[in-house]
């Protein structure tokens, strides 16, 4: 395995060892590799897609007349041509997410390649 010490060796002298050997911009360069090569196997896109059609989400009237507002984090698989691939919500109200899902389901962004985009909606009670 690489940067294995011998049993008992903590992970915190593994990577001492490793900069001692690489040296300062060595090991900065491996780590930004590494970095890369994660964001890539991933299929994690930072640029951002723009919106081309968007659906407002349908706040729940139960839970606006409540009070009950809060912020959805979805995670969205878009198609190179721009359509909605999934849809995984990371965070937020299970009522307000299955609202914010519907409508994301329904965006659609501008062409490009294969991505995966995080989105955040705020269902405010008050507007």
């Amino acid at each position: 395995m690489f940067g294995a010490g011998s049993p008992g060796t903590s992970q915190k002298a593994v990577v001492m060892t490793t900069r001692k050997r690489l040296g300062p911009l060595g090991y900065a360069v491996c780590l930004l590799a590494g970095m890369v090569w994660l964001s890539a196997a991933n299929g994690q896109d930072t640029s951002e897609r723009k919106i081309v059609k968007k659906v407002e989400a349908e706040y729940p009237a139960v839970l606006k007349r409540r009070g009950i507002g809060g912020t959805v984090r979805l995670k969205v698989v878009v198609r190179a041509d721009g359509t909605v691939k999934d849809v995984e919500v990371l965070g937020g109200n299970p009522a307000l997410a299955d609202a914010a899902e519907k409508a994301v389901r329904q965006w659609k962004f501008s062409p490009g390649s294969e991505s995966t985009i995080s989105i955040s909606l705020n269902f405010d009670p008050n507007s």
